[in-house]
Order: C-alpha cells, then structure tokens, then sequence
C-alpha cells in the first residue's frame, strides 16, 4: 500500500478515536475518492503515492469552489465547513508556490522555450506545469504565463 494511502487511513484511526467529527468526516470521503478512483477503469489496480496526491488536488479544489459557491449565496457556515474541510486535505498536499516563486519559474520557462506571444502559450503551459509538478493549481499558472506573455 502506497505511503500517503496508509498515512491516511492511519490518521482517520487517529481522529476517530479523538472524536474529531470534522477530520473523520473528510478523511473518509477522501479515502472513499481514492477507492473510487481505484476501481475506475477496466480493472482495478493500487493508486501510487502521485495518483493519491492527484486526488487529494482534485477534492481540495472542490472544497473551496463549494466554499466559495456557498459564500456567495449567503450560506457562510456551509461555506466554512468547506473551508475546514479544504483545510484538512491540504494538510496532505505538498507546500503551494509562492507567487513570487510562481513568477519566476514561469519566467524561466518563458526564456527557455522563447516563447514571445499569446500563439505560444501552449508550449510554456506544458513545461510549466511539468515544473510546478501540483504545487501550484493550474488557473494560477495560466494566469500567471498569459501575464507574462502579454507584457
């Protein structure tokens, strides 16, 4: 069993037995995403530590766009819910970027591919996000490329 999986199932013990209802609550649906996801397919197969962390991506984000939908339409305590909940799946995800840092490895990229227009954004979003390797969402990164290209 992959290390982040195990991790995982090891700290949804850990808060069921401290009667943590937030933490057991959102780890379980994280683990029930990470099963679905294993069984997806034509045949079932073991998710690698990458592919767990790609799910855990995924259910951050829907955390805080349900957040925010809910925030909008006046819902505030569904909407901190969510947040709390986004919260502790990205206690599992790898430190995002800086923007700062996000800048610079997009520069970067931009000089390397020598990129100089919007017609070549294709060719630096693919280095880029290869770079960024999930500690950056993609909307930041497209932002931040179109930005740079278009200065």
């Amino acid at each position: 069993m992959p290390d982040l999986k195990s991790k995982l199932r090891d700290d949804l013990t850990t808060a069921m037995k401290a009667r943590d209802e937030l933490t057991t609550a959102t780890l379980r649906m994280v683990l029930a995403a990470v099963s679905a996801e294993e069984v997806a397919g034509k045949e079932a197969r073991e998710l690698s530590d990458d592919e767990v962390q790609a799910v855990l991506r995924r259910e951050a984000k829907k955390r805080r766009e349900a957040a925010e939908a809910f925030a909008g339409a006046g819902r505030s305590e569904q909407a901190a819910r969510e947040q709390a909940e986004g919260d502790v799946v990205a206690a599992y995800l790898p430190a995002q970027l800086s923007d700062e840092d996000l800048s610079a490895l997009v520069a970067e990229v931009v000089t390397a591919t020598g990129a100089s227009g919007m017609g070549d954004m294709g060719k630096v979003m693919g280095r880029a996000n290869a770079q960024v390797a999930g500690r950056a969402e993609g909307g930041r990164v497209a932002a931040e490329v179109r930005r740079q290209l278009s200065a």
